[in-house]
């Protein structure tokens, strides 16, 4: 995810939610995290700039 980029809050949940899914189907987690709920740890990536995302616009 790109510094820059800026998400609406629709991106950002389908983002989030494409991502706590990964997770609880045991993707890596890409953060040090004491958080055990998927959506959690998703935010938090979010959070850091860790997820590999993109978000193409027409």
């Amino acid at each position: 995810m790109s510094g820059t980029q800026r998400y609406t809050r629709y991106e950002k949940a389908r983002i989030l939610g494409a991502r706590a899914l990964q997770v609880s189907y045991g993707a890596p987690v890409l953060v040090e995290t004491d958080q055990a709920e998927p959506i959690l740890i998703a935010a938090e990536e979010y959070d850091a700039n860790a997820l590999p995302f993109t978000v193409n616009r027409s």
